[in-house]
């Protein structure tokens, strides 16, 4: 049995995935933004073994957000999950400078991976839409840019370069990445035509499984299998950049 935390999982795929560790006999916590969220997650899955709330809108927040897990002690996996779409029409800036988008999930993920206690696998969720952004991180927060709420979706190829460069810099943790496919949560809308069924299960399975496909690190997944992920995410001056400019914002080293 293993002890997994779930970011963002008050619904949608990141519910599901709790819901289908739970069956699967893991002890699972699960992350809301607010108190009502909380209620409606503990709801949802009774069986998990907490709800911890934290608004990840804010560095402030994140970190308060880690420490309150820490308390709970370590996990055996996280599953980064929280996230925001693609289709915010101007650019919304956080209290602390940065784009939404941005804050939410690249920052968000970041912070906490920085700052919880480390755990033998770590699972980033990024989306089919990364394999054809660029890591434009001379302009990584939109200040010269004009704004773009699909281009700013690039995102999710950040998250795929976190994950690769975890895998990189601590071997002795799984750390991966993967696409959960387009289908019809509240973030992927009514008209999405993947399957609901299989959306959560990779995640659930890179976290716990023992299976030697499952058993692996730096590598991108879709539907449990391999997938060749945006060619720049793979790129290590890429990922040290990334690095460096979550840094200066977080005022938070990835500890080596």
């Amino acid at each position: 049995m293993a002890r997994i935390f779930i970011s963002g999982s008050s619904e949608g795929l990141g519910l599901m995935a709790g819901q289908l560790l739970a069956e699967q006999g893991h002890q699972v916590v699960l992350h809301a933004r607010n108190a009502q969220r909380a209620e409606d997650a503990r709801r949802a899955l009774p069986a998990a073994e907490a709800v911890v709330e934290g608004d990840v809108l804010t560095i402030a927040g994140t970190r308060a957000l880690a420490d309150s897990l820490n308390d709970l002690g370590r996990f055996d996996g996280i599953i980064h999950n929280v996230g925001v779409g693609y289709r915010e029409p101007r650019r919304i800036e956080t209290e602390d400078g940065l784009p939404h988008v941005f804050a939410i999930n690249v920052m968000a993920p970041y912070v906490l991976t920085c700052l919880m206690q480390r755990p033998a696998r770590l699972v980033y969720l990024s989306s089919g839409m990364h394999q054809h952004a660029h890591a434009n991180l001379g302009d990584a927060l939109w200040t010269q840019r004009r704004w773009d709420g699909s281009t700013a979706y690039e995102s999710k190829l950040l998250d795929v370069l976190l994950a690769f460069a975890v895998a990189r810099l601590w071997p002795s943790v799984l750390s991966n990445s993967l696409e959960p496919g387009w289908v019809p949560t509240r973030m992927g809308g009514p008209s999405a035509p993947d399957d609901m069924d299989q959306a959560p299960r990779t995640q659930a399975w890179l976290a716990v499984s023992d299976d030697p496909p499952a058993r692996v690190t730096g590598q991108y997944f879709y539907h449990m299998r391999p997938r060749a992920s945006n060619p720049e995410a793979s790129d290590t001056a890429l990922q040290d950049r990334l690095l460096d400019i979550s840094q200066r914002h977080s005022g938070t080293a990835l500890p080596l």
